[in-house]
């Protein structure tokens, strides 16, 4: 019997470049799919978006888990263990039943004819085959990369929700916002609620919502939030959610939310407008969803270890998110020198995402990536230098090393990030000798 390092190692061989091996298309999943005879049995919400995914999911399994469900999230990549990628009720699933399921994926996709799958639409496959066997009775499907061609969107989302459009992706995706937010908006459906809290859709976006007949609802006019504003009598620690519901609009109060951040309260907005669109199939009440946003973590998204030096890990890896970052930086409070644990891959943006944080490290510690993707600390170093980003650059081995450098110069006064890709926080976590 194979253990989950076994078929783990079989996915990567299916496809010439393995694990990072990227091939968009319904056609091979769709056939695989039908021999295994799935069916939808339960509400699916599909996310997607630029960035803004992990936590907008997030938000919605702790909800939906503390309404009372079973409840079914299928997220990636993985920080540390792949059984990260497909949860029940927040947990990670076991290695046997997700063994069982690479099992029944294998004979299915060998009596398709042995279709190719890539590693991602193995998996994806699978997380439905754990759904099914759990009963699971809502499912939560994160997109990999971009949405019309991406495997989650081989099944049918009773809502559909995209959380940002912005640049990442464009060797697969297009070269700028119109072509990415088309690619995006693949996901919605005819006659579906159809989301997009981006405050700045594309063009191609809104055209293909209408084109399609789906039910668009857009942040700023359908849904919503509010800060208290400076002066008033409101309560500072809340904000106000709104939406507009048939001829009247819902408002509510809420404390905000666990995960770090302004744009946060864009997922949180979100993802209640979303439950809202489907509470005659999902109903969630007011005493879950106050808890479930209060109480989402999220490793990885600006998260915060606590001790001295401050160390903050965050997966951000395009212009957007890193911008995002550094404005939570800007809020965190005065430290003496901020150290920058750094790597990322290589068809990213790299002189791009690295922009946002010009002036603001005293020291990067740039890593080495391995695998067939990964940038060289050297050649990570060269565009920290040649962007004019400032602060001494040292080149290490990896993200575990780079970590444990930087841990080592930094004083209590000092704050050290890391970021740029989940490898890097990974590496990191395994430095500091945590889980995520």
């Amino acid at each position: 019997m194979k253990t989950l390092a076994d078929w783990l190692a079989h996915l990567e061989g299916l496809h010439p470049k393995g694990q990072a091996g990227i091939e968009l298309g319904l056609e091979r999943i769709r056939r695989v799919k039908d021999a295994l005879g799935q069916v939808q049995h339960c509400p699916v919400i599909v996310v997607g978006g630029t960035n803004g995914k992990g936590s907008t999911c997030a938000y919605l399994e702790n909800i939906v888990d503390r309404a009372g469900y079973k409840v079914g999230c299928y997220t990636s990549p993985h920080l540390v263990a792949y059984n990260e990628r497909v949860r029940i009720n927040g947990r990670p699933v076991a290695d046997d039943a997700l063994c069982a399921a690479f099992a029944r994926v294998e004979a299915a996709r060998q009596a398709a004819g042995g279709v190719a799958l890539t590693y991602f639409e193995f998996g994806t496959l699978a997380a439905w085959e754990v759904f099914a066997a759990a009963g699971v009775e809502a499912a939560i499907l994160e997109v990999g990369l971009g949405g019309r061609l991406d495997a989650v969107n081989v099944y049918e989302p009773d809502v559909s929700i995209v959380t940002t459009v912005a640049l990442d992706h464009t060797d697969w995706l297009g070269p700028d916002r119109e072509s990415i937010g088309f690619e995006k908006a693949g996901i919605y459906r005819a006659g579906r609620p159809a989301f997009c809290a981006d405050p700045n859709p594309p063009q191609r976006l809104l055209d293909h919502a209408a084109a399609i007949g789906a039910d668009l609802r857009l942040i700023g006019r359908d849904f919503g939030f509010e800060r208290p504003e400076a002066g008033s009598s409101e309560n500072r620690l809340q904000w106000r959610w709104w939406c507009r519901s048939g001829d009247r609009v819902l408002r509510r109060s809420l404390a905000y939310p666990g995960l770090r951040g302004p744009i946060q309260l864009y997922n949180a907005a979100v993802v209640l407008a979303a439950l809202e669109a489907i509470a005659d199939r999902l109903p969630v009440t007011m005493q879950a969803i106050r808890p479930g946003l209060i109480e989402t973590e999220l490793a990885g998204r600006f998260q915060v270890v606590p001790g001295k030096p401050a160390i903050v890990l965050d997966v951000g890896h395009n212009p957007q998110a890193v911008r995002v970052l550094a404005d939570n930086l800007g809020s965190m409070g005065f430290f003496d020198r901020t150290h920058a644990v750094v790597g990322m891959l290589a068809d990213k943006d790299i002189a791009g995402a690295l922009a946002p944080l010009k002036g603001k490290v005293d020291v990067w510690h740039a890593a080495t990536l391995g695998g067939p993707r990964g940038t060289d600390a050297a050649a990570l170093a060269a565009i920290i230098a040649g962007a004019g980003l400032g602060g001494e650059v040292v080149c290490h081995a990896s993200p575990e090393a780079a970590m444990q450098a930087a841990k080592g110069q930094a004083s209590e006064s000092d704050r050290i990030l890391a970021f740029g890709s989940f490898y890097t926080v990974a590496g990191a976590l395994a430095a500091l000798g945590k889980k995520p």
